[in-house]
């Protein structure tokens, strides 16, 4: 009988690891943790930036991220919205997307190195409703780029 009890809790766990792993089948199993995106086949864990506190913050208060997490800033309509790298503290790469695809990538953007540094705005070159922001070299590392698909679970 303890046997038993064994093998089906080890059989339950192989199962969720594996609705977790083939997370394409989501809206089945509503268990499976999100928010989390989903571009070039590779899955990002969310971190919200829904309000403008939120995304005036943004990841400037972390000074490291999980790999397999990004901070996802959403908007209300597509629009050019304008970034920057104030009080950051790690380097990222920043991914415009409208709808379903990737409209603009900027790769490795490096935090400011003094306090008074003139800091640069990251502009996409079409309107964006959301923003990622994972760290720097990830999109590479994924190849993630220009008009990949996205799929957003929130």
């Amino acid at each position: 009988m303890k046997n038993s009890s064994i093998l089906l809790l080890f059989l339950a766990l192989i199962i969720i690891f594996l609705i977790d792993r083939y997370s394409s089948i989501i809206n089945l199993f509503p268990l499976v943790v999100r928010p989390f995106i989903i571009i070039n086949s590779h899955r990002f864990k969310i971190i919200s930036a829904n309000t403008p506190i939120s995304q005036e913050v943004g990841l400037s208060t972390y000074t490291s991220l999980p790999i397999d997490k990004g901070m996802l800033f959403t908007f209300e309509k597509a629009d050019y919205y304008n970034f920057w790298m104030k009080n950051m503290k790690i380097p990222i790469d920043i991914i415009f997307i409208n709808g379903d695809s990737v409209v603009t990538i900027f790769q490795n953007v490096q935090p400011p190195t003094t306090k008074d540094q003139k800091l640069p705005l990251y502009k996409p070159e079409k309107p964006s409703d959301s923003v990622l922001e994972i760290n720097a070299g990830l999109t590479n590392k994924y190849n993630i780029k220009k008009n990949d698909k996205v799929k957003i679970y929130l």
